[in-house]
């Protein structure tokens, strides 16, 4: 959420960032609506200011003149009544408005209308060519017994998956190999939960616009889609110390996500499904963009390295406005090469969002001046499974119908092959 006296006073970059995130929102109305809140909240204090002036002479009056005044003091006091009724449909308005109001991009982000027009800024590896006709994940996993995709439908329903065997050592090898390296980093490992409370969700930004992708329970609290939400929870209403910042996270969780608006799309194996397992880089740092920026490379850094010890091919893409969510300032996308497909695949997201998260949740510190400040926030995905799982199994696989594993790997797998002999 941006500050309303940014937002009034920025109006028209606003609207310009809006219309580049390809977003619709009224910044007229709210304005409207927010001279509308201040000049009900100015009658409101007025009159309180007069029942109190009221309510002290009344202690000095006698009789009629006493009993006038209370007269005229119930009149005031269904004058408010009706002030704060107002108020409240007022403020219902103005918050609704405040929440579709997005983040402003950066400079640096390319236009474009959806990821199709993200742009190229890294290129890692050459795409694996193979001297025979290679397979796709799912006809190898499913040969090799490592993955069953039809008992997982019908346990699961749609998109259900089992990974049986060496495909579970597989993905367990991933997330050691990943606590490994970014904890290396300077992040602390952090075991969030899925379940999240609304208020969570709206404070992270994804909530109200992206319910439709949520799984809720009976009792109104949402499971989640990454550890991001839970974790910028973490500090929820609280004003951290100074001396903490930068406070990094590694966060792990399962993670849940409906993919409603993808109905036909990768329908088939480990690339979209509803359950999964993500770590995730999660960042509080101080209100500096300078400092932002650099915190937003290295997390993203991180990620490129650990794709390299895999030694996967992959680039890496600014993200153009149009594939920009609400409350991003700027954001990258590491794509894998997943030879089956003939393309590159989305593996993990790095975005920044200066203080649009924090300023919902609040979360403060006081700065070297003692000045109260909101928190910048970062994330960006570690890595997710089971979906790493597409690009190792298909850029390893041997003409056998085995699968190599990448040398980083072999030793929390225990082997160096995957199927063949027994």
């Amino acid at each position: 959420m941006l500050d309303i006296k940014f937002i009034r006073e920025n109006a028209e970059l606003i609207k310009a960032g809006a219309t580049k995130k390809r977003m619709e929102v009224d910044i007229d109305r709210l304005l409207i609506v927010d001279d509308e809140r201040k000049l009900i909240r100015q009658e409101l204090d007025a009159k309180k200011a007069e029942q109190n002036r009221r309510s002290n002479e009344i202690q000095l009056l006698k009789d009629a003149e006493r009993e006038k005044v209370i007269e005229q003091m119930k009149h005031l006091k269904d004058g408010m009544a009706e002030s704060e009724e107002r108020l409240k449909g007022v403020m219902e308005e103005w918050q609704r408005l405040m929440l579709t109001v997005p983040n402003i991009p950066d400079m640096s982000v390319p236009d474009g209308e959806s990821d199709a027009d993200n742009m190229e800024v890294k290129k890692w590896g050459e795409p694996t060519v193979f001297d025979f006709e290679p397979k796709d994940h799912v006809t190898l996993m499913t040969n090799l017994g490592i993955a069953d995709f039809e008992r997982g439908t019908k346990v699961a329903g749609f998109r259900g998956y089992f990974l049986r065997g060496d495909g579970v050592l597989l993905a367990n090898a991933v997330w050691q190999l990943a606590l490994k390296h970014f904890t290396a980093k300077g992040l602390e490992p952090l075991l969030a939960p899925s379940l999240v409370r609304r208020e969570v969700f709206m404070g992270s930004g994804y909530l109200p616009q992206g319910e439709e992708d949520l799984y809720k329970t009976q009792d109104g609290d949402y499971l989640a889609g990454t550890a991001e939400v839970a974790t910028m929870g973490y500090y929820m209403n609280e004003t951290v110390d100074l001396e903490k910042l930068p406070i990094q996270f590694l966060a792990f969780s399962p993670c849940f996500r409906r993919e409603a608006g993808a109905h036909g799309k990768d329908v088939r194996g480990l690339i979209r499904v509803h359950e999964f397992f993500k770590w995730e880089q999660v960042v509080l740092c101080k209100a500096e963009h300078d400092e932002t920026v650099k915190m937003h490379e290295w997390l993203n850094r991180n990620t490129e390295e650990f794709i390299e010890l895999l030694n996967i091919p992959y680039h890496t893409v600014a993200n153009c406005g149009g594939d920009l969510g609400l409350g991003q300032v700027k954001k990258y996308d590491i794509e894998l090469w997943v030879p089956g497909e003939q393309t590159y695949r989305e593996i993990s997201s790095a975005s920044y969002f200066h203080d649009f998260q924090t300023r919902r949740l609040n979360i403060r510190y006081r700065d070297a001046e003692g000045e109260m400040k909101f928190a910048h926030s970062l994330n960006s995905t570690a890595i997710p499974t089971p979906r790493i799982l597409v690009s190792i199994i298909e850029n390893y696989q041997q003409a056998d119908g085995t699968i190599k594993v990448p040398q980083a790997l072999i030793p929390y797998v225990g082997k160096d092959v995957i199927g063949g002999a027994r």
